[in-house]
């Protein structure tokens, strides 16, 4: 059994260096999300230092991973992610992605109730939304827009924005937001046709 252990730590090592270098953070940003040492980071993933629990918990959490992904332990069959649902702003946002860094996807729930008024904000990135359910109002600069189920949009979130209710009713939408500008690509056709 002690053999087993040791190849599972063993392992925790490179899992850790190709979890960061797949999420292309680098040791001193994880460093400062997680609160462990560069070196002792490093040490972790050069096999140098044993992991602990104390030690792979920030982790998990700062890689959005379960521990036992970590931890090389084996599956359990069970495909379901669990969201957490987060509560802000009048809205319900789910995450759909479980990795720092890159493009994040959300389903954003707004329950039915009264109209909001505007309040447009801006910050650093680009996002892109398609509405599932409801309508949706999105104030964008100059714009006051609905969209109704199957409509899109995109822009750059340092343009003031806001979303909400475009009437009384519930509407849900999945937003794809990429926090340092990065855009959504999409294709028209396969790869190959022209």
């Amino acid at each position: 059994m002690d053999d087993d252990l040791d190849r599972a730590l063993d392992a925790v090592g490179p899992r850790l260096r190709a979890l960061r270098r797949e999420r292309e953070t680098t040791l001193a940003d994880l460093s400062a999300t997680t609160g462990i040492s560069v070196s002792t980071l490093s040490r972790l993933e050069s096999g140098g230092r044993r992991p602990t629990l104390e030690l792979l918990l920030p982790l998990a959490k700062a890689y959005g991973v379960a521990l036992d992904e970590l931890v090389g332990a084996p599956p359990t069959g069970d495909p379901r992610i669990h969201l957490r649902p987060v509560a802000a702003h009048g809205m319900t946002m789910l995450p759909l992605t479980r990795r720092p860094g890159g493009i994040q996807a959300y389903k954003l729930i707004i329950p039915a109730g009264g109209r909001a008024e505007p309040d447009p904000k801006t910050h650093e990135g680009y996002e892109w939304v398609y509405v599932l359910n409801g309508h949706l109002r999105l104030v964008l600069g100059e714009h006051d827009l609905v969209l109704v189920p199957g409509e899109a949009a995109e822009f750059d979130t340092r343009v003031p924005h806001w979303f909400g209710r475009a009437d009384a009713d519930g509407v849900e939408f999945l937003s794809l937001f990429g926090s340092q500008g990065e855009r959504a690509h999409l294709r028209a056709r396969p790869r190959g046709r022209e």
